[in-house]
């Protein structure tokens, strides 16, 4: 499914649809004036973004969302009931998670137009475990709200880019890109909202961060490059932990196992700019979405870095 759109004046079609598409909850309407209820939803790999606009106050009483629920509020507001008893206000401008994804949540949506965005949690114990010294125990958000002025910015940068990146189609279909984007989200929310995530090193890390990791690593991302891997398919196939794969690429390459994956699409992308022709349909930006890239104008200053010249003049020559 790539997207969904949902239009009513019905309450109790309103429920049936958010118990369908969400959880199982119960709603109301606070005040009596009409119901009027639009949804719309566009899916980017494993992230689902939602648009909602709801004309009444909808009281509601759910049970776990089982996602991620990042929340922005573009006008009304949403009042959030939490499990410890405390109630928090989503106003115009703010954003946070909306619930946590493992319990029961209620509240109003007071006459609010607003976007969630929904990932599996999971998604962030796997970026957490690229960084050096993630403990690699399930990582959890403590906290519903940003850390800061700063990190809120930087987070609602990102939902716009992610937003931008589900309205293009070729993109939508590129599981190389959708799958990076969901990353570089899930690594901002750990960098924005507080979580149980922990970078200590441990002795048996370093002890692994050897020559040997390195090369079983490459041999692995080398045949494998086309398909949606990640760093801890990568520290699986080298038979060590995430973080002593990290530790051995800074160490013996001065980089990073993702950013050495990059390189080696870049150059993919590269010799199927060689080999291809404009005349036959081909086009750059179509031949880095395959390889990853999903923005053209970031994809054709690396291309420029890395081979001095522009790839529109390699797909003609």
């Amino acid at each position: 499914m790539e997207s969904l759109a949902f239009h009513s004046d019905s309450l109790g079609d309103t429920e049936e649809f958010l118990n369908i598409n969400y959880t199982r909850m119960r709603i109301g309407n606070n005040t009596g004036v009409p119901v009027r209820t639009d949804i719309t939803r566009t899916i980017l790999g494993p992230m689902s973004l939602d648009d909602l606009d709801l004309s009444f106050d909808m009281r509601y009483d759910a049970q776990p969302l089982g996602k991620i629920c990042l929340c922005e509020v573009d006008s009304g507001t949403i009042e959030e009931n939490y499990a410890d008893g405390s109630t928090d206000f989503f106003r115009p401008g703010e954003l946070g998670l909306l619930t946590p994804p493992d319990l029961p949540y209620s509240g109003v949506v007071h006459h609010a137009r607003y976007s969630i965005t929904m990932f599996d949690p999971s998604l962030l114990t796997q970026v957490a475990a690229a960084a050096p010294g993630h403990d690699l125990e399930p990582v959890r958000l403590t906290g519903h709200r940003p850390v800061s002025q700063a990190a809120a910015r930087h987070l609602s940068g990102v939902l716009e880019h992610m937003r931008d990146l589900a309205t293009d189609r070729a993109v939508r279909e590129q599981p190389l890109i959708t799958s990076t984007a969901a990353q570089y989200l899930a690594a901002t929310v750990l960098h924005a909202l507080p979580s149980t995530a922990h970078t200590d090193p441990t002795a048996t890390d370093r002890n692994d961060a050897h020559p040997e990791t390195v090369r079983r690593a490459l041999a692995y991302v080398e045949s494998h490059l086309g398909e949606d891997i990640t760093v801890a398919d990568i520290a699986a196939a080298s038979y060590v932990t995430v973080r002593a794969l990290q530790l051995a690429f800074r160490r013996h390459l001065d980089t990073t196992p993702m950013a050495y994956l990059r390189r080696l699409r870049l150059r993919a992308a590269h010799e199927q700019l060689r080999a291809c022709s404009s005349d036959e349909g081909h086009t750059v930006t179509s031949i880095a979405a395959a390889w990853g890239f999903a923005h053209p104008g970031r994809f054709a200053s690396a291309y420029r870095e890395a081979y001095g010249r522009s790839p529109h003049t390699t797909l003609i020559a």
